[in-house]
């Protein structure tokens, strides 16, 4: 195990076994998470993001799912932890926030019964104590008058409340890694706001560490300690909040940088975009999976690149081109990736 990481995985693999071939969803991915930081990982719809933080869980329960890999959590394995072993750490050690509130809430429970229903897998205390808890939960994350709420059931709330309720069973057992899959998808940015006061806030009460999982940057620039960006069902780029953003590595990188608008900037006349699309994880390319869609992409991208620390910083990317040639070309590329030279 790494110094002082709290969950360490390393070269994690998933597939699928479909009619079409194998669905290589995520393909070697290492890295670690520390006591009390914010991990952000960052990606497309599919770059495998949650399959990945799912797989830690083993929350994947299809039978045609192919794993390979370590996921070490305070030096055990997860991967080979008995499944009632495995069912005593989630929600009590390591909780996940899902990414539909909706889906995530069976509907015919009231949610102060779901909220006491996880309370009391963990915690040896009677259904009165476990009801107390839930309402206090659900005072702790804004819920208004959470002594008359607790009986209602998940339709009776509205997004931004069921996404509160789905974060107080997540920290009712002070887990000590959360992990946060896209908890501000589809709700207004006051909402947002919000919710991610409460992870922080929560998170320096508790001392957790926090694994948010998004596509917005703007919610990484504001909370991220470290930033993981993946691609293809691999990790492309990793690094702190300030290398990510100012120094960026990799090509792709920079493609997310420059779809976003600029308030220092003239205002463009349209956001810029990456060309093409992610690729098909059925028919990954042999060598680089974002050489399709990459201006920069030469002859050595035939190849896979590892990925490396060529600054020596800690700073890691996947991508051939040496850092003078990156820095050269990335003002290019951020400004318009389209335009970036070959």
């Amino acid at each position: 195990m790494t110094k002082e990481a709290l969950l360490e995985v390393r070269d994690l693999s998933v597939s699928f076994r479909t009619e079409d071939g194998l669905v290589r969803a995520v393909g070697g991915v290492s890295f670690c998470i520390r006591k009390g930081e914010v991990l952000g990982v960052l990606g497309e719809s599919g770059s495998g993001k949650s399959v990945t933080m799912m797989s830690v869980l083993r929350l994947i329960r299809d039978p045609n799912a192919i794993f390979a890999g370590e996921v070490l959590y305070k030096g055990r394995d997860l991967m080979r932890l008995p499944e009632q072993r495995m069912r005593e750490v989630r929600g009590a050690e390591i909780a996940m926030i899902f990414q539909d509130p909706m889906t995530s809430l069976t509907p015919v429970y009231r949610v102060g019964w779901q909220i006491a229903e996880q309370i009391r897998a963990h915690q040896s205390i009677s259904p009165n104590e476990a009801r107390r808890s839930a309402i206090e939960l659900l005072g702790a994350v804004g819920i208004p008058n959470p002594t008359a709420r607790v009986d209602d059931y998940p339709h009776q709330f509205s997004g931004g409340m069921r996404q509160r309720v789905l974060i107080a069973m997540a920290l009712s057992c002070n887990p000590d890694l959360l992990i946060a899959d896209e908890p501000t998808t589809a709700l207004d940015v006051t909402i947002q706001a919000q919710i991610l006061e409460l992870i922080m806030r929560l998170k320096d009460d508790f001392g957790s560490a926090v694994v948010m999982i998004t596509h917005d940057m703007g919610v990484l620039a504001e909370i991220a300690d470290r930033m993981v960006v993946m691609y293809g069902g691999r990790i492309v780029e990793e690094g702190t909040r300030e290398e990510v953003f100012y120094d960026p590595q990799h090509p792709y990188t920079w493609g997310l940088l420059g779809s976003i608008a600029r308030l220092d900037r003239p205002k463009p006349q349209r956001l810029t975009a990456i060309q093409g699309a992610p690729p098909s994880l059925l028919h990954l390319p042999p060598g680089c999976a974002f050489a399709p869609r990459c201006p920069q992409r030469f002859s050595r991208c035939e190849a896979r690149p590892p990925l490396h620390d060529k600054l020596g910083t800690g700073h890691l990317d996947a991508c051939f081109l040496e850092p003078e040639a990156k820095r050269t070309r990335r003002a290019v590329g951020i400004a318009d990736p389209g335009l970036a030279p070959s």
